[in-house]
């Protein structure tokens, strides 16, 4: 993806990501939850009973929240896959792929970079 990326930029173009860091990461657990109209609501206008699953994948640095909503008519299983970075491997992957001036922010605003932030921003240019 991040050759395509190069690709398609212009010759100084740039690509800016905000991505959630290995410090958020390291402050979750694997959860399960059930609770009638789970989030309050959010995933039908009609009732319904609603599964939460989190899974934590300790190597990939990946969480997996794994909902499944159980209406009247239809059960529906939603995947919401997140992945967690550390400034290093991120930087090496763009540095790899052939983009240069790689800098780190804190927020896409361009926050200064924070090592115990739960997110952050990367710039990488062409």
């Amino acid at each position: 993806m991040l050759l395509k990326f190069k690709a398609m930029l212009k010759p100084d173009g740039a690509v800016l990501l905000d991505v959630f860091s290995l410090s958020a990461f390291n402050q979750l657990a694997e959860k399960h939850v059930f609770e009638p109209n789970l989030m309050d609501g959010f995933w039908s206008a009609d009732k319904y009973y609603g599964f939460l699953n989190t899974y934590k994948y300790e190597e990939e640095k990946v969480m997996l929240d794994k909902y499944t909503i159980i209406e009247k008519d239809r059960t529906r299983t939603i995947y919401n896959w997140l992945q967690y970075f550390s400034p290093g491997v991120l930087k090496s992957e763009f540095s790899n792929c052939g983009f240069s001036r790689i800098e780190l922010l804190g927020k896409v605003a361009g926050n200064k970079y924070q090592n115990e932030s739960n997110d952050f921003a990367l710039i990488a240019r062409k």
